[in-house]
């Protein structure tokens, strides 16, 4: 089979379309689509159905996609593998990490390894999906659990407290709840059931406050703690947030400081291949630093 050809069909079938391809791959839709064509006739089947919004894999193509991904997984894996064998600690680094966790803690805070280390290429990606870090879609990723998989090194480093938050001036016009029962009388924010979540148990708050989601109507739901965080801050209602947001942060008010929804371990996670990463390891140290001067 051409290399050149599976590369452009892995390349096709990932972009959904001819022209998205092309644009990756800096070639024009005509010549991604008779490149295509030509692997049809070698090959004697049809990878994709060809219809207005764009194209579908058929069965054949779903096959030779799901071993085009895993073959040009293993080759990035390689490459990386090759990199790390470098003396020096450059070249590209790209971590995964939850949306708040990336924006209110990490990014904040990069200027100290861009100082020490300029060569690092750091990419961060954030999203509460799951990348997967074997098929090289990062490098290694911050996770709010546990990890599971035996083939990833986990480094523990911290646990991240939360507690019921809002602004001053809500609690001013609107009230300080004195126990658990008066959470009803609040505008209270949360995070929609039907979106992955950034950990486990994020609406913690409605479950103290005895609310249902589908039918009280003052909720707010919002697929991002951070715009959760800037809510609260402007005044929208009280949230569950974890507490290093509230570090020399005038805008926000702890209430109900006895109610302690459950702690989330915060781990450092990357493929065992990656071991001997001096930029991943750079990483690491440079995380450990950060968490000494953080109170979460």
């Amino acid at each position: 089979m051409d290399w050149d050809k599976l590369r452009i069909f892995h390349a096709v079938a990932e972009a959904g379309s001819f022209t998205h391809a092309g644009e990756k791959l800096g070639l024009s839709q005509s010549a991604i689509s008779r490149q295509i064509s030509t692997l049809e006739e070698s090959l004697g089947v049809s990878l994709f159905h060809r219809h207005a919004r764009g194209l579908l894999l058929t069965e054949q193509g779903e096959l030779l996609q799901k071993a085009a991904k895993d073959i040009f997984g293993k080759l990035s894996m390689i490459e990386g593998q090759l990199v790390d064998s470098r003396q020096l600690p450059e070249g590209p680094l790209r971590i995964t990490t939850t949306e708040f966790i990336g924006s209110t803690w990490l990014a904040p805070r990069l200027s100290e390894l861009r100082n020490s280390h300029p060569d690092i290429q750091l990419t961060l990606l954030l999203d509460d999906r799951i990348l997967n870090l074997g098929m090289r879609e990062a490098d290694a990723a911050l996770r709010l659990y546990k990890p599971e998989q035996p083939d990833l090194i986990q480094r523990q480093l911290a646990t991240l407290n939360f507690h019921i938050y809002g602004a001053p001036f809500y609690l001013d016009k609107h009230g300080r709840p004195k126990d658990v029962k008066e959470l009803k009388k609040h505008t209270l924010i949360g995070y929609p059931e039907s979106v992955p979540p950034p950990f486990t148990d994020p609406n913690w708050l409605f479950r103290m406050a005895g609310v249902d989601p589908d039918e009280d109507n003052r909720l707010l739901m919002m697929n991002s703690l951070y715009a959760i965080h800037r809510a609260v801050e402007g005044g929208a209602g009280l949230a569950m947030l974890p507490d290093y947001l509230a570090q020399n942060n005038p805008n926000i008010e702890m209430v109900l400081p006895e109610l302690e929804p459950r702690s989330v371990e915060m781990y450092f996670v990357y493929p065992e291949e990656r071991r001997h990463s001096q930029r991943l390891a750079i990483f690491r140290d440079f995380l450990l630093r950060l968490v000494d001067k953080t109170d979460f």
